[in-house]
């Protein structure tokens, strides 16, 4: 049995999709506000809990072989991406479980100060390292999927707001690839207990994406570059009266204006542990857009 966190969401769904082509048993742990038929559809067990409740937790992990932490932090990055996820490795110490997965995020061991879930994340991936657990930390950079509400937005205006330094490098990888290494890891000898980062197969610049949504969608892109400075005055005026909302901001600063990219090698590595051709943004892009 597989227990899948955060499984409605864009990594989990497309896990679960995976695991049950493959006719595992999964366990999908979700809210009881989102959207879980097709999960429910496909012969998932529903597990509707809080992962902000201990309780909850515990009895989701009772039973099962492996676990993989999908979900994010929806605002909240102490009780989320923090603590469910220290309950969850606790959990899995408790009931002997085979193998647990967990998604982070490339940088996460940069110690940028002002993104607290990168703070997190990197908190509970020393965690997991210590637990005796076998694991697999995955540190994907950009998802793909993240991508498809702005290439709908130009495929109808073919504007493209970008914020920052249009030249920081990037490497998208394809949220069907990451779900596929996350349900591998736990059979793949050569991610065993390894730490690996996950990206596409190209190193593109920010200043890339719009050019490719014009090969798509045959569109000249009208780019509008604005300054980090906007989101620093949108700190700003959140600070005032949100301060979780600042401190969410301070993350999307962080990686609007740092670079987030894999090495080729590092690719290479990923592709020869899995043994598959990773897919690059522009043919996801095309699949997922009909184009």
């Amino acid at each position: 049995m597989f227990l899948v966190t955060g499984a409605t969401g864009g990594i989990g769904r497309r896990v679960v999709r995976l695991l049950r082509l493959q006719e595992k048993s999964v366990r999908a742990f979700v809210r009881l506000t989102s959207r879980y038929s097709e999960l429910e559809h496909r012969g998932s067990e529903i597990f509707i809990g809080d992962l902000r409740q201990e309780k909850d937790i515990q009895k989701a992990c009772r039973g099962v072989e492996y676990i993989i932490s999908a979900h994010g932090s929806d605002g909240d990055t102490l009780s989320l991406d923090y603590r469910a996820n220290i309950e969850l490795i606790d959990q899995a110490k408790a009931n002997g479980v085979k193998h647990f997965v967990f998604i982070s995020v490339l940088g996460a061991d940069r110690g940028y100060e002002d993104a607290p879930a990168f703070k997190a994340k990197r908190a509970v991936e020393q965690y997991l390292a210590a637990s005796g657990l076998n694991y697999t930390i995955l540190r994907p950079s950009g998802l793909a999927s993240n991508l498809l509400p702005l290439a709908e937005r130009f495929r109808e205006t073919g504007l493209y707001l970008l914020i920052g330094d249009p030249k920081n490098r990037t490497s998208v990888v394809s949220t069907d690839d990451l779900a596929k290494i996350v349900v591998d890891s736990v059979t793949v000898e050569g991610a065993r207990n390894q730490i690996l980062p996950v990206g596409g197969p190209e190193i593109l610049l920010r200043e890339d994406i719009p050019q490719i949504f014009s090969q798509i969608f045959n569109k000249e892109p009208v780019i509008i570059n604005a300054p980090l400075l906007v989101v620093d005055g949108l700190r700003t005026v959140f600070g005032l009266f949100n301060p979780q909302g600042q401190k969410a901001l301070g993350t999307y600063r962080t990686l609007l204006s740092n670079e987030f990219f894999c090495r080729k090698e590092e690719i290479a590595n990923l592709e020869k542990i899995f043994n598959f051709q990773l897919e690059t943004l522009e043919s996801f892009l095309r699949r997922y857009l009909a184009v």
